[in-house]
């Protein structure tokens, strides 16, 4: 049986952290800015966590145990 590929739009879109999480940018940051206020902005800097029901999908699209 051949290797299993990485997904590459996955894998552009998350990060693995040392206990196993993956990491997430926030939605909302890209246009319409001027309507949400500043800090509503500030705190879509910060990265999120992917949820506990989408974990193991996308840890097996990116090939991570």
């Amino acid at each position: 049986m051949p290797k299993m590929k990485t997904k590459k739009a996955v894998a552009a879109r998350f990060r693995v952290t040392g206990t196993g999480k993956l990491k997430r940018a926030r939605p909302g940051k890209r246009h319409i800015l001027t309507k949400k206020t500043a800090k509503r902005k500030r705190q879509l800097r910060r990265p999120g966590l992917v949820s506990d029901a989408q974990l193991k999908m996308y840890k097996r699209a990116l090939c991570v145990k």
